[in-house]
């Protein structure tokens, strides 16, 4: 049963598994998920009690792995002729030298342009401030474009936000009303982006994974599995 907890403004969501244990079991795996395992004894209640009194530490192993697979990930030198994956297509970067810092995208080269070409710090700034705009300018307009479908069943605009995450392309909060975002979605075909996004919004309607969810999930968009094995093919891209 995957269920989401807000502490302190941030989400957490966790695997709970009912088991025959004698105590309250915590795991958090180097993908980032968090696992909690209990006998059918223990509340709800308690375990997010529970969940709230470790948060500190269950966070920062988070973030610790997070760093890991940063650090593990290929490192873009963001020099000519690298490739980079944009929307589902992988397009070829030109370094310029430029009055002022900018990205521009024809659909087949990324051009940057830099005052100093050769300084990678600035040009790896400069790149991925471009690279969460575009994230977010398309993200903010496919939710417009779903959200009439979600609207009618009495649905509030979600508060949209975004992170980086290392197993997860998206979650909801319906309680707080807003759905967060992985940066690295800017990556992969606008038809995955859209599955997400509707994956999301349907938390509004059945916040769990239920048989209704799938349904409803499949009223809204018929050939969701077809997009879902699409993105299943994409790995999380780190610039």
């Amino acid at each position: 049963m995957i269920r989401q907890l807000e502490i302190s403004g941030r989400i957490l969501e966790y695997t709970l598994t009912r088991k025959k244990v004698k105590n309250l079991n915590l795991r958090v795996h180097r993908d980032g998920t968090v696992l909690v395992s209990a006998n059918s004894r223990v509340s709800i209640e308690y375990i997010e009690r529970f969940l709230r009194e470790k948060a500190d530490f269950i966070f920062k192993a988070i973030s610790h792995y997070a760093e890991i697979e940063n650090i593990t990930a290929a490192q873009k030198q963001y020099v000519d002729g690298e490739s980079f994956r944009i929307l589902g297509r992988d397009l070829r970067l030109k370094v310029l030298r430029g009055a002022r810092n900018e990205v521009k995208n024809d659909g087949v080269f990324i051009t940057l342009r830099v005052k100093d070409p050769f300084d990678t710090g600035l040009k790896r700034n400069v790149f991925r401030k471009w690279f969460r705009d575009l994230c977010r300018e398309t993200l903010t307009e496919l939710c417009k474009a779903a959200y009439p479908k979600f609207s009618k069943y009495g649905v509030d605009f979600p508060e949209i936000k975004f992170r980086n995450m290392v197993s997860r392309w998206g979650s909801c909060m319906p309680r707080g009303k807003s759905v967060t975002f992985n940066y690295a979605l800017a990556t992969v075909p606008v038809s995955c982006i859209e599955y997400v996004v509707a994956h999301e919004f349907n938390h509004f309607l059945h916040p769990d994974h239920s048989p209704d969810f799938y349904r409803q999930l499949t009223v809204f968009m018929p050939d969701w599995r077809e997009r879902k094995a699409l993105l299943e093919k994409s790995g999380v891209v780190v610039f």
